[in-house]
């Protein structure tokens, strides 16, 4: 949902030389984006339905500029599984201070709430880039 909401974000933005993609730390490699999420995120005029999980690489933390992940325990352990990551992984919600808990599996409300914390610290990266 983070990458779908970013991606659509930056362009209206006016940021059109930014790639977003998505990779798990425990990712269910091949797996399907969550049917409650697909819904929600139709609402929105997103399609998120293409979406596969994908196993985090190092080749793709190298490769990053900016690495955006959902909590804290994510961060800690790419920088300590890639120390020179240091400097470049900071949590979506690092401006508001929280973590947004994975939905996956989970009730619509709880992927409501995940959605509209997603947006509101999308909309503040989105000034900083």
């Amino acid at each position: 949902m983070a990458e779908g909401i970013l991606q659509h974000a930056l362009p209206l933005a006016g940021k059109t030389d930014h790639s977003v993609s998505s990779a798990g730390l425990g990712a269910l490699t091949g797996h399907e984006a969550d049917p409650i999420a697909c819904q929600l995120m139709a609402q929105k005029g997103m399609d998120i339905s293409a979406h596969r999980a994908r196993q985090l690489a190092d080749s793709m933390i190298h490769k990053a500029d900016l690495i955006l992940v959902m909590e804290t325990w994510q961060k800690t352990a790419i920088e300590t599984r890639t120390p020179s990551a240091k400097g470049k992984v900071f949590r979506l919600g690092e401006w508001k201070k929280i973590d947004i808990d994975d939905p996956y599996q989970k009730d619509k409300s709880v992927f409501i709430h995940s959605i509209m914390l997603i947006e509101q610290a999308v909309d503040q990266w989105v000034t900083k880039l």
